[in-house]
């Protein structure tokens, strides 16, 4: 299933990856499934999670040779943006105080905003943050509003 930085700015597929009754780590940032998953390894004591999934770069795999990071930034500066705009309500300007690249915030934001009609239509999952996708966080998706 999608986690919650690939649902928030659409890396995710409809009737793909999307799929299924219930989302597992839909409200879990990819830096934090990472961390879970090195977690989980360590109280097993063995690789429950092969090594080279965690090592491997984050990719679609839509055509070969894809990562996730040709088009966005970095996860952990993606999730930098997306806490502070989804769990803080931050907008573009206050944002732009912590990463001083007001261009890769701009498109992330523009990300997030197109992508509702994907989430809409994701299926329900666990509660984690204290903003999920969902009840949480609705936002029209014929507006063409923008903030920045």
């Amino acid at each position: 299933t999608g986690n919650k930085s690939e649902m928030a700015v659409g890396y995710c597929t409809l009737y793909g990856d999307m799929s299924g009754g219930f989302a597992v780590i839909k409200d879990i940032y990819k830096t934090r499934v990472y961390e879970l998953s090195r977690y989980r390894n360590a109280v097993e004591g063995s690789q429950v999670i092969p090594q080279s999934v965690l090592d491997r770069a984050p990719s679609a795999e839509l055509r070969a040779g894809q990562k996730d990071q040709d088009s966005l930034p970095p996860y952990e500066l993606l999730d930098e943006i997306l806490i502070e705009h989804i769990e803080k309500q931050k907008s573009f300007k206050q944002i732009l105080k912590n990463t001083g690249d007001p261009q890769t915030v701009q498109k992330v934001l523009r990300l997030v905003d197109q992508s509702e009609y994907k989430r809409r239509q994701a299926p329900p999952g666990v509660k984690i943050t204290p903003r999920a996708f969902g009840k949480d966080w609705r936002l029209p998706i014929t507006n063409k509003y923008r903030e920045y």
